[in-house]
């Protein structure tokens, strides 16, 4: 790690050699594992199923437009990751850069920010999980029993937080079987698509590609904000890739790399099945038409039939559950390992910092995140089923926050250098700087849609119940944060991590200053 690759304020601007890890397993991960701990965070196939539809409803035929518009903060918001993990690869990623670039609250809430996201979405995951398998296994009833599906759903909570355990190598043999498959199942079914309804085989509701699809013109600003905070949700999870990044080789570049393959691969991924799915169900108010609103929740799946049969229908099915399973054991992965880098420089109480001796991995903090999900899941389960529809909804609230905080964090924390060259003002100022302005519009006019009692499933008085959700939990982190002010007064005082703190602590996981 290059001393340039630090602004010049303080001792660690000058270093060049980290001290030794948090006692996570180094070098486990190469370019290509660690891309897909990224690519299984966002589970394509899930989340082409989970939204494809509602986008479709709010920009009508521009929803590849939107892939492509939705992209572009994603990939300066990626920059951003990649040049604050070359100077600091540290696996609390928004936590330790915001902390260093604007104090510890700002660092505390984006950490909590990240935990939000992963609660949220873990939940959600684990439902789809199940349902998607009960139906592949043909027990629609069974998918339909609220006590079933949430039984099951549990146990996939608490199998892929049994993986998490018991380590990074187990997690990326998983993950490469479950993202091959979800790749090559999408592939094949776009490609199938695309071939019916040029060669005349897709039906009469089917529609050739066009170029407007591609052109965001003519949407107006809140059907924009809709679809982008909607597809800031499909993109989410690629930052997964810098949360193992003290367990890559490399650290400091891999990492970084990693998260632009992933963005990259799951742009040409959306866009190649958004257009699949517009021009084979074209856009009718019945049947499979993507103007009918019944359709809006899996219009990937209703493909499967008139496109490939049984087979290709049952096999979509399986690969949206495998999606969403691998969401959840790569959801918590970063997650436990954000807590446990919040604990080490004081930020939590200590037994977040507990790793496990045998299997290198934040053992306390992945039971907390595998817990937590599980209670989330279950209140909402058993309170609403159309609040935990709203959840998920109000996710990309929480992305565009803390997505924002990482983007200025990379603006400010390397303020002082940004003059030093043209790179550094374009990949370290400007670029980062303007994603974090495209998180901050999206979160802010997104704020204001959800208000509305019609937006989403449920309301609390004269406030829809998207927007309760979005910002009451991430308001729910600020007693949290002033009760760990009061017990953990050193790191919020500014003595275990500052801009100056070198990035890595040794293997004992205590704090480089002080501790509790």
């Amino acid at each position: 790690m290059a001393a340039a690759d630090h602004p010049p304020s303080g001792p660690a601007a000058t270093t060049t050699t980290a001290p030794p890890g948090k006692g996570l397993q180094p070098g486990a991960l190469g370019l290509w594992g660690n891309t897909v701990i990224g690519l299984g965070a966002t589970a394509p196939a899930y989340s082409l199923a989970a939204t494809l539809g509602y986008v479709v409803l709010a920009v009508h035929d521009k929803a590849p437009a939107m892939f492509l518009v939705a992209f572009a903060p994603m990939l300066l918001v990626a920059l951003a990751y990649r040049e604050l993990n070359r100077a600091a690869p540290d696996c609390g990623t928004t936590f330790t850069w915001g902390t260093k670039a604007f104090g510890p609250w700002v660092g505390w809430m984006g950490g909590w920010g990240v935990a939000v996201s992963a609660i949220i979405v873990l939940a959600n995951v684990a439902e789809i999980s199940a349902v998607y398998t009960l139906r592949f296994l043909g027990l629609d009833a069974a998918a339909d029993h609220l006590v079933l599906r949430t039984a099951l759903g549990l146990v996939f909570i608490v199998g892929m937080t049994w993986i998490s355990y018991r380590g990074i190598t187990i997690s990326e043999k998983l993950q490469n079987v479950f993202i091959v498959v979800q790749l090559a199942v999408l592939g094949i079914v776009a490609l199938g698509a695309l071939y019916l309804v040029y060669s005349g085989g897709a039906g009469d509701q089917a529609v050739r590609p066009q170029w407007d699809w591609f052109s965001p013109f003519g949407v107006s600003g809140s059907a924009l904000a809709e679809a982008v905070i909607l597809c800031i949700f499909i993109y989410w999870g690629w930052d997964a890739c810098l949360a193992v990044s003290e367990e890559t080789k490399d650290a400091d570049r891999t990492p970084g790399r990693a998260a632009l393959l992933a963005t990259v691969i799951l742009l040409v991924t959306y866009v190649l099945v958004a257009v699949a799915v517009q021009a084979y169900a074209g856009f009718g108010t019945t049947g499979i038409g993507l103007a009918n609103e019944e359709n809006a929740d899996d219009v990937l799946t209703l493909l499967g039939e008139p496109v490939g049969g049984a087979v290709v229908s049952g096999a979509l099915l399986i690969t949206v559950a495998i999606s969403a399973a691998s969401s959840t054991q790569t959801t918590i992965l970063p997650t436990a390992r954000g807590t446990l880098s919040m604990a080490v420089y004081g930020a939590l109480p200590q037994r977040f910092a507990k790793v496990h001796p045998r299997f290198r991995t934040p053992s306390f903090g992945t039971l907390v995140m595998g817990a937590a999900a599980v209670v989330f899941y279950v209140v909402l389960s058993l309170v609403s089923q159309n609040a935990l529809q709203d959840s998920i909804a109000s996710l990309g609230l929480a992305v565009a926050f803390y997505y924002g905080i990482t983007a200025f964090a990379c603006v400010w924390y390397f303020r002082r250098t940004l003059n030093r060259s043209a790179r550094d003002f374009l990949l370290r100022g400007l670029l980062p700087a303007l994603g974090g302005l495209a998180m901050l519009w999206a979160f802010a006019q997104s704020c204001v849609d959800m208000l509305d009692p019609e937006y989403g499933y449920t309301a609390f008085g004269s406030w829809g119940g998207v927007f309760v959700i979005g910002v009451g939990m991430l308001a729910l982190g600020v007693p949290l944060m002033l009760l760990c002010a009061v017990r953990l007064r050193p790191f919020f005082q500014g003595r275990t991590l500052d801009a100056s703190t070198p990035i890595l602590v040794p293997e004992t996981g205590e704090p480089p200053i002080g501790g509790l």
